[in-house]
């Protein structure tokens, strides 16, 4: 029998009921509906169950903690938005910057302090270990760019002493970096000058054949300004140099962030860095005020017009001071070769007889053909290079070039920051390729142009007089005055200062150096033997820096000046002997020495004799070298002294790469 109410057969009912599983747990609303329908066998309307008959409500879940995080996080994401686009807006970036700056610094020395030793347990070698970090460190660099781009380079040329993989990583910090709009050239003159470019330089933009004309894409950009070419009213031609933008609104949050991280490094792995970079910071900032590098400028031109020996030699570009801000800053324009072009250095001169390269000697620039006027007011092309080529000194093949010794080139390099460093204290500490022009004179002798006067120290007279002496001394092997100067510069080990002074192995030395390396070392196996190596390092770290209070701090950039002028010698072939030349500056100035009596100064000129006859041992040296480089044996001699520094470092677990000498 089916039941109509629900569908189902009595025998399915009576079974169900049997196996109600309501019925058993205490259901109700089903059983008895089902219990009534067998009874009565009718349709019953559905009656709701009483509240009574559905137990005790059970409060609805919340989820308090959940959402108070919610909120939280919330909070922080629009707070750190907002701090983001207000510093954006205001500050540059430069919050943005720091952060990033001290959490990669941190993880960095994080690393380095749970992997640093024999067999890390989080990478698979020490080397591993230094490839990931300078890996980080080279992407922090570029991504804040700017003024660190100038603490990188600063770091690149000491570079030598860091594992290799550091060493790769700051070969690449030469590169140029990308130039601002022109709207913010635009606005930087505007704040400095309170006018428009147009009015400042007296250019126009819209053709107009009474005014000067100025390109707005710029010829050159580094990582803290760019230079833009320009003719003024007059026809003198200038470049301008304009500050980026942002640099000052970023520097002072860049150089805050680089000694805190500095100072956490110093504690963290006990190394004496720390009293060294208020000195680089202060450097680094008044590299960034244009006032300070006119006055640079003007001082170097008037010293070298005072040296005979350099008079005629070297060239300084004039400043217009009246065009010039703390930010801006207008000098001559140059043309000139590059020191790093050898091929148009030494190609056959194609010019006239006794004349010289375009602006040699501070002649005026030729001017511009009248139809080359012409196509520019016009076309009004503002935005295309409207400088004239001058090249007619390659000849109409263009297959020409300065004609010039390489010799000559290098020997006047060498005596310009033999004289700044020995003779007048004011050292020139950027001197890479990039910052020497060298043009012709009409005699057929270099004329070597030195521009970008931002970076300079300044060495005391007495510094300057031990500093000499201690180059003397390192030539005639005198150990007794050598240790002397060393240690009352705060320095524990001479051999090491020595050989890094030189950039060769110093062998007039007691050779303690290098057998403590050779006894300390022991043979385990070659990750253990790395590590010790390092260690080795660490510890010469610390015996050259040894009383921090006495150490000159303007060793760290003369170091620097020694070290870039020791790879362009070595890039353009080793053509002169190095160490010979710098040796007889520093023997030279004791006798030029305005400081010192006359009686000191007769002694030194006798003492000055003697010490160039002893020299001529070294051209036996250096000669030797020619002779296997001209038959193809070797290299010159400052890649035979590399070879030699080479051997030496790897004792102390230090690998050089070629690459950073080349300045």
């Amino acid at each position: 029998m089916i039941n109509p109410a629900l569908g189902l057969c009595a025998r399915c009912l009576r079974k169900s009921k049997d196996l109600d599983p309501f019925r058993r747990r205490g259901g109700t609303l089903i059983s008895n509906f089902t219990h009534r329908s067998l009874q009565t066998q009718k349709f019953q309307p559905f009656t709701p169950p009483s509240p009574s008959s559905l137990g005790k409500a059970t409060p609805a879940k919340t989820y308090r903690r959940t959402r108070r995080w919610a909120r939280r996080l919330f909070y922080l994401a629009l707070g750190t938005g907002v701090i983001y686009g207000f510093d954006r807006q205001y500050y540059a970036s430069s919050i943005t910057r720091s952060a990033r700056t001290f959490g990669l610094g941190l993880f960095v020395a994080l690393d380095y302090k749970i992997n640093f030793r024999a067999n890390p347990p989080l990478a698979p070698s020490i080397a591993a270990l230094h490839a990931r970090s300078a890996e980080r460190l080279a992407d922090l660099l570029k991504a804040n760019g700017g003024l660190y781009l100038k603490i990188g380079q600063a770091i690149a040329m000491q570079s030598a002493v860091l594992p290799l993989e550091f060493q790769k990583m700051f070969a690449k910090m030469f590169d140029d970096a990308p130039q601002n709009s022109w709207k913010d050239v635009e606005q930087v003159i505007r704040e400095d000058f309170g006018k428009s470019p147009e009015e400042v330089f007296g250019v126009s933009f819209s053709g107009d054949p009474d005014n000067g004309v100025m390109e707005r894409t710029a010829r050159a950009s580094a990582s803290v300004a760019q230079v833009h070419w320009a003719r003024l009213p007059d026809g003198n031609e200038v470049a301008i140099k304009v500050q980026k933008r942002e640099i000052a609104q970023q520097v002072g949050w860049d150089l805050w962030a680089f000694k805190a991280v500095t100072r956490i490094y110093t504690y963290w792995f006990d190394l004496p860095l720390y009293t060294l970079v208020p000195f680089v910071t202060e450097r680094l900032l008044l590299e960034t005020d244009f006032v300070n590098e006119a006055d640079n400028a003007e001082r170097m031109a008037k010293l070298v017009a005072g040296e005979p020996r350099l008079r005629g030699r070297v060239y300084v570009p004039k400043v217009y001071r009246e065009l010039s801000s703390r930010r801006v800053m207008t000098a001559e324009w140059i043309e000139g070769v590059r020191l790093w072009d050898k091929e148009n250095l030494t190609k056959p001169w194609k010019g006239r007889w006794r004349q010289g390269s375009p602006g040699c000697g501070g002649a005026p620039l030729d001017p511009p053909r009248q139809e080359e006027v012409a196509d520019i007011v016009r076309s009004n092309l503002v935005d295309e290079k409207l400088k004239p080529d001058r090249e007619w000194w390659k000849g109409s093949d263009g297959t020409g070039g300065l004609g010039l010794s390489l010799k000559a080139v290098m020997t006047e390099m060498i005596d310009l920051f033999s004289a700044q460093m020995f003779l007048w204290g004011w050292v020139h500490c950027d001197p890479h390729p990039g910052n020497i022009f060298i043009r012709r004179l009409p005699s057929g002798r270099p004329e070597l142009v030195l521009i970008d006067h931002g970076l300079y120290v300044h060495m005391k007279p007495e510094f300057r007089h031990q500093y000499s002496l201690f180059w003397k001394s390192l030539m005639t092997f005198d150990n007794k005055t050598l240790n002397e100067i060393v240690k009352s510069w705060g320095i524990n080990n001479a051999d090491i200062f020595a050989s890094a002074t030189l950039l060769r192995p110093y062998t007039g030395g007691d050779n303690t150096t290098s057998d403590s390396i050779k006894k300390g070392l022991s043979g385990k196996e070659q990750q253990e033997r790395y590590f010790e190596m390092q260690q080795k390092m660490r510890k010469g770290i610390r015996d050259v820096l040894g009383d921090e209070t006495k150490w000159p701090k303007e060793l760290i950039f003369i170091g620097r000046n020694l070290r870039i002028v020791q790879g362009n010698n070595q890039f353009l072939g080793s053509p002169v002997n190095r160490i010979k030349i710098t040796g007889n500056w520093a023997s030279r100035s004791l006798v030029d020495d305005p400081d010192l009596s006359y009686s000191e100064k007769a002694k030194n000129f006798g003492r000055h004799l003697i010490f160039k006859f002893v020299m001529l041992s070294s051209d036996v040296v250096f000669y030797a070298s020619k002779i296997r480089q001209v038959f193809g044996f070797g290299g010159g001699m400052e890649d035979d002294m590399e070879e030699q520094m080479k051997k030496i470092a790897k004792d102390f677990g230090v690998e050089l790469n070629h690459g950073v000498f080349e300045g």
